[in-house]
């Protein structure tokens, strides 16, 4: 093919891409019959949100990324030790070739044949073997100073960010009266802490996302991406639209518990137990509130009963509605396991148990299974006299990581 020919292709791209943007940028998309993008042009001295704002998030995530740096090893580092952040010992596994790349190419979990079949291959009893692949586990799960820096700089930001959001929003008249939300849309005027506050809350869920191969991995681990790409896409759309005060209200009520777990995690960290514990409780009684309650009852009912007086419904509506539904089911979920951890608080119970966390599995785990398995050989099934199975209470230990 001849250049020209590979010219023309490129136009015709460029012509199809120029069409499929119109097409989704047109205004009955995502606006009300009768206002569309034209509404949203700087006049009379008022300044409204524009999509090629959204292009400082990239460089504010960057920022964030090489201040949590700085803040984890000085701020953080030194805060673990005043509040004397201790790691718990580990056993390291002996170096042997064939268990180590069985590990690190088939699996971290072998099955009872594949264990069998490494104990030929080794020369190791099929204890050694499970006990080995017990401690390397354990060699790579998080250290207790590396949860305690990352849950101390999400505690810093989001705490900041609450106070800030919050003094940006306490006197608007929105903050009191949420139908004020669309009192002029969509020609509502930018404020300066709008701006910032959009810019700095989406760099910061950005700066998450780019750190998230690093960062200690849960049991919700998708769960967490999917709630970070819908904020993402939720905040992004609503500066799009200039549904800009609802925007500043969902963030806020998303700010208002967050910090509140992250700081009863490092009090975790720091063996605090009772200090974990109450605030714990406060993080629950926070969290059902702002998102179980004044979420759904306040502001989702603002953004999807109350518009529909004033305006028919358009592509747009769904969509950002759409979006809050799929954080409100998120925020049912870790409800649930908010409950389930709250059990924790029944006597006997003192520390709190992340259920998001993959414990650390210990020597008299290790124990504990061979006593089962010895007992299941013997009797089937393990009883007390009558005829319940037994808890090992030694398993209700685990911790909020």
């Amino acid at each position: 093919m001849d250049s020209s020919g590979e010219c023309q292709e490129v136009l015709q791209m460029l012509t199809w891409l120029r069409e499929l943007s119109d097409w989704i940028w047109q205004d009955r998309l995502w606006f009300p019959a009768g206002l569309g993008w034209a509404n949203l042009k700087d006049r009379d001295g008022q300044v409204f949100a524009k999509g090629r704002d959204l292009w400082v998030i990239f460089p504010i995530a960057v920022c964030f990324l090489i201040i949590r740096q700085i803040f984890e090893r000085t701020v953080a580092v030194q805060l673990a030790s005043l509040l004397r952040v201790r790691e718990k010992p580990r056993v390291r596994a002996a170096p042997n070739t064939t268990l180590e790349s069985y590990f690190c190419n088939a699996s971290k979990f072998p099955s009872q044949s594949s264990v069998e079949e490494l104990t030929k291959q080794s020369a190791c009893s099929v204890r050694q073997v499970q006990r080995w692949f017990r401690r390397r586990r354990n060699q790579e799960r998080p250290s207790q100073i590396k949860k305690f820096r990352e849950a101390c700089w999400r505690f810093t930001f989001y705490l900041l960010a609450f106070i800030a959001g919050l003094g940006a929003l306490i006197d608007k008249p929105w903050f009191y009266d949420m139908e004020e939300m669309w009192n002029g849309f969509p020609t509502l005027p930018l404020l300066p802490s709008q701006y910032w506050y959009y810019m700095i809350e989406l760099g910061f869920y950005i700066s998450l996302l780019f750190s998230v191969a690093t960062d200690v991995k849960r049991k919700d681990f998708k769960e967490q991406i999917v709630h970070h790409v819908a904020t993402i896409l939720l905040i992004s759309f609503s500066w799009l639209v200039n549904y800009i005060r609802a925007g500043t209200l969902i963030m806020l009520v998303h700010d208002a518990s967050d910090y509140l777990l992250e700081s009863a995690k490092m009090f975790n960290y720091a063996g605090w137990r009772k200090t974990c514990n109450y605030i714990f409780i406060l993080f629950a009684a926070v969290f059902i509130l702002t998102r179980l309650v004044i979420l759904p009852f306040w502001i989702i009912h603002t953004t999807w009963v109350y518009p529909l007086t004033l305006y028919p419904p358009f592509f747009g509506f769904y969509f950002f509605n759409g979006l809050l539904f799929v954080l409100q089911c998120l925020h049912i979920f870790w409800a649930g396991l908010i409950l389930r951890m709250a059990i924790k608080f029944l006597p006997g119970n003192d520390i709190v148990e992340d259920e998001r966390s993959d414990r650390e599995e210990t020597e008299s785990d290790e124990e504990d299974d061979d006593h089962e398995k010895r007992e299941k050989t013997k009797n089937g099934f393990v009883q007390n006299g009558n005829g319940h199975t037994v808890l090992n209470n030694n398993h209700h230990h685990s911790k909020m990581e």
